[in-house]
């Protein structure tokens, strides 16, 4: 079989991948991105109900967890948000902001796919796509790839850029391809487990959720000292929505969660006025002028508020108003991989160059993107951290080729 050179072989066309082709083959470098998928950007195309919430307006370092807090700085400062929505506004992509700062594409997510390959086939990379990877080398001055698939070939480059992602969402393909490749060349991986997920309960909890599910409400939820102010919904296998989402990044087995229905709210201040002036309507019909009606039927029936709220004394308003801004529950797991929509954990950072992302210890080696310990939370950071990463690697790489 012959033997084809690059200069830069990337596996995985997702957002990171193809942003780092796109930096990678600037200055006239011969790049390679292949993609086991039959498509380039399958999580791009799918993501934000197909919209793409391809960055955040408020983006920085402290939305994201990593070991090392201070790792993702140096790309996510030298390629910014407002970087890519330049990039965005170039290609005439009409796009809106949602809430908390989140920027959705106004048409299909496929703007941005096409947005991405139009660059690439500006820097004249090479994509191959239905491909596998099959063998991987050290050799003198590079890399010995073999591939399978479509794009099926040997080939030989100087740098090996891993985009692969993380373990999130196997049905579209995701694996442990990229960390078993860190690994390999020395490098450690941190615990990784799935983030952005929603939590799963106990039949003891489970029977009363399941009575209430489709039900949303406005909620801040707190593990530990971390808390989100969104929404939450509950569902016939336990809690989602954005809070949930959010703070299941953070939460661990046998750790309770917090909920507090309605930051801010005054629910003491809403019963003692709803005793003056209707003493005579139960309690939980009372929550129902505040809540979700079924929402509140739920909660009193949990706790055994019944009875005229007339005849509840203050202490008893206080305590009911306490549970509202502080309900705890205890889940038991989470939905898993299969719908998380990340990986939280991956190659440690401190085997990586925060300024190239580069392995410090193997000459012309990369990682980018959701594969590296740097976990963005809900709401488009994730992205941007593919869009930083990605630049960050590229760039080092068309300097160093140039």
């Amino acid at each position: 079989m012959s033997v084809t050179r690059f200069d830069t072989v990337i596996l995985g066309a997702g957002a990171a991948g193809m942003m780092c082709a796109i930096q990678a083959g600037a200055r006239g470098g011969r790049v390679l991105i292949i993609d086991h998928a039959k498509a380039p950007g399958e999580k791009i195309r799918i993501s934000g109900g197909g919209r793409c919430n391809f960055t955040n307006i408020g983006a920085s370092a402290r939305n994201f967890l990593s070991n090392n807090p201070h790792f993702a700085k140096s790309a996510l400062s030298r390629y910014t948000q407002h970087d890519f929505v330049a990039l965005v506004e170039r290609h005439g992509i009409a796009y809106h902001e949602k809430t908390l700062g989140q920027l959705f594409c106004d048409d299909s997510a496929k703007a941005i796919i096409a947005m991405l390959l139009n660059e690439m086939a500006r820097a004249a990379c090479e994509l191959r796509v239905g491909t596998t990877l099959e063998n991987l080398e050290r050799i003198d001055h590079g890399f010995a790839v073999t591939l399978g698939g479509d794009g099926a070939g040997s080939i030989r480059c100087r740098q090996l850029v891993v985009a692969t992602g993380g373990k999130s969402i196997p049905k579209m393909g995701a694996s442990s391809l990229g960390y078993q490749i860190a690994e390999r060349f020395g490098l450690t991986v941190t615990e990784t487990r799935p983030a952005l997920v929603p939590l799963t309960f106990g039949e003891d909890v489970l029977a009363g959720f399941r009575e209430i599910a489709g039900v949303a409400a406005d909620v801040r939820v707190s593990c530990g000292k971390t808390a989100f102010d969104e929404a939450l919904l509950f569902t016939h296998r336990g809690l989602s929505g954005p809070a949930i989402l959010q703070i299941s990044s953070y939460w661990r087995e046998k750790e309770p969660i917090r909920i507090a229905f309605l930051p801010g709210h005054d629910f003491f201040a809403d019963l003692h006025t709803a005793r003056r002036e209707n003493g005579r309507r139960n309690i939980a019909n009372t929550l129902g002028e505040i809540l979700p009606k079924r929402l509140a039927t739920y909660l009193a029936d949990a706790h055994g508020w019944s009875g005229p709220i007339g005849d509840a004394s203050d202490k008893k308003l206080a305590a009911i108003a306490a549970t509202l801004h502080g309900w705890e529950v205890l889940p038991i797991g989470s939905e898993g991989y299969r719908t998380a929509e990340v990986t939280l954990g991956g190659v440690d950072t401190s085997g990586l160059n925060s300024r190239t992302m580069e392995a410090r210890a193997v000459d012309g080696l990369y990682f980018i993107g959701e594969v590296v310990d740097v976990t963005g939370w809900l709401g488009g950071y994730n992205f941007q951290w593919a869009w930083s990463s990605g630049w960050a690697a590229g760039t080092a790489i068309a300097e160093r080729n140039g």
